[in-house]
């Protein structure tokens, strides 16, 4: 039937599909309200619709993201539909602005897929980075690495099952399931709150697991409000602020008039200057990235890998203990 409520082509192909992350993860759009014209409808707080040149909506949406004006963003909602590692779910949780219903194990029974790193993610622990990694680790510690989730998962799945046979409530069955175990929630979120969530988890010094999550979802965000999605990319994602030291060493060094950017002759700031100006090693080298030109990552959506939600709940289904199928 047809709707009076602003859509996009773009985002009507893809709605109801489930793209697959990871090894048994999946996001879905289950729905979405707006786009970016209802980003210039609020701003505006005008009834028109339909009326104005797509140049002027992104001349004001990429002003309001400029300066930070984001409630006319909030008016954009999305509902996702996604499975994901219990340990991701932990992070990704943490982002207190959305509402979620998550899969219960106290009433519905757990599928038994578990995440398994590929070995080009299986990495040591960074030196520099307490929360990160780095460096590949030796084959046979990735195959021990392996063997012994292997054995772990099938005695908790085991576990599981057999109480669940003894007809022990499943509040109590669950509890040794351990967190690479997927689960599944309805999220839904508003556009502002969203894009903030993405610019912490598509950066890569977020877990790369969940930055595969975030990769996909920012796809559907650019199929739904495609001017907010590269406003975004331009004035958050792939922008870095100044310090005011910063921009006092840069502008020792350059000099802007109506005719552009140009050097000042001879203009240099060693390191000792950095360092006298008030900048620590780190600070100093958190400057020379900032300096570099950025690398954003491509979040367009392979279509081809999309699958029908009945398939998605099969897999689902078939995971669940034998017993109870």
């Amino acid at each position: 039937m047809d709707t009076k409520r602003p859509t996009n082509p773009a985002a009507e192909e893809i709605l109801g599909g489930y793209f697959p992350v990871l090894d048994h993860g999946f996001v879905s759009l289950v729905d979405y309200m707006g786009s970016d014209e209802d980003v210039e409808r609020a701003a505006r707080v005008s009834y028109g619709f339909g009326t104005r040149k797509v140049s002027q909506t992104r001349g004001l949406v990429r002003y309001l993201r400029r300066h930070r004006h984001t409630t006319p963003s909030e008016m954009v909602e999305f509902k996702f539909h996604c499975a994901m590692p219990m340990f991701v779910a932990r992070q990704w949780i943490r982002h207190r602005t959305a509402s979620v219903n998550e899969l219960s194990a106290r009433y519905s029974l757990m599928p038994l897929l578990f995440y398994t790193p590929q070995q080009d993610q299986f990495e040591l622990q960074s030196r520099s980075n307490k929360q990160g990694r780095e460096g590949g680790a030796p084959p046979e510690v990735y195959q021990e690495a392996v063997r012994r989730w292997e054995k772990l998962r099938a005695d908790a799945g085991g576990a599981y099952s057999w109480m669940l046979e003894e007809d022990v409530a499943r509040e109590l069955a669950r509890i040794d399931l351990p967190v690479s175990t997927y689960t599944q929630w309805y999220w839904k979120i508003d556009l502002h709150n969203l894009l903030h969530f993405l610019s912490l988890r598509v950066d890569p010094r977020a877990q790369w697991e969940i930055q595969q999550f975030g990769r996909v979802i920012a796809g559907m965000i650019k199929r739904v409000a495609p001017l907010s999605y590269e406003a975004w990319v331009d004035y958050d994602l792939g922008s870095e602020p100044l310090t005011r030291v910063e921009r006092h060493l840069i502008s020792s060094l350059l000099e802007g008039n109506e005719d552009g950017l140009q050097a000042l002759d001879g203009a240099k700031v060693t390191a000792d200057e950095m360092k006298a100006a008030g900048l620590s090693s780190r600070e100093m080298t958190e400057l020379m990235e900032k300096l570099s030109a950025p690398s954003i990552p491509d979040f367009e959506l392979d279509v081809s890998q999309m699958v029908d939600a009945d398939a998605m709940a099969r897999k689902m289904y078939q995971a669940v203990p034998s017993s109870f199928e």
